[in-house]
């Protein structure tokens, strides 16, 4: 009989992480940063000399979240920050891909999704409500992202992220930053919130 495939990836801070069946003991909020520091959004196709990374989309989201529902707990804008944690081990992949891999991409994020909450205080899943406000401050980036540094004309990002309030946008700017100083800023962001908790 042959092995089972490994499914396991060695973490910077040595912990072995299950992607199968990952549990909140091993998981650290510094090999998340580090992770999603080193992750390009896009495919990389975005201009300027570093690639826009899922940690610098996190602290947007994060902030756009924050003009959407300003009054929100501090834990659902915990959520908002890590609402792509998964991909510092599985990457981030293009909505057109995840269509293509099909639902076990999907069974994956979520696993991954609860081990994370769990491990810092958040629930499994988030409520349906808080979600709807995170994925529409994920939209509002990714039309951002779009226009500013993907190449998109206005009209394009209308029709495949929805048109946006420019109010709401009128002093959003990307910023494209190393990995260091971007992992850096994700962490802070992270430890600003966990304390309050």
């Amino acid at each position: 009989m042959a092995p089972s495939p490994r499914a396991w990836q060695r973490m910077l801070s040595g912990r072995r992480l299950d992607l199968l069946d990952p549990t909140p003991v091993d998981i650290e909020i510094e090999d998340i940063a580090h992770g999603l520091a080193f992750v390009a959004r896009w495919n990389g196709q975005t201009s300027g000399d570093y690639a826009y990374s899922v940690a610098e989309h996190s602290l947007l989201v994060e902030r756009l979240f924050n003009r959407i529902a300003p009054n929100a707990p501090i834990k659902w804008q915990l959520a908002a920050l890590l609402h792509d944690a998964p991909e510092y081990v599985i990457g981030d992949m293009i909505s057109p891909v995840k269509a293509a891999v099909g639902p076990g991409y999907e069974v994956l994020d979520e696993r991954l999704v609860g081990a994370i909450h769990l491990r810092f205080g958040l629930p499994a899943k988030v409520p349906a409500s808080v979600k709807k406000q995170i994925k529409r401050a994920d939209k509002i980036s990714a039309w951002l992202e779009a226009t500013q540094i993907a190449g998109f004309t206005a009209q394009e990002a209308d029709k495949i992220f929805g048109k946006q309030s420019q109010e709401l946008l009128s002093d959003m700017a990307i910023r494209l930053r190393p990995p260091k100083e971007v992992r850096d800023d994700f962490t802070a962001r992270f430890g600003e919130l966990i304390s309050q908790i």
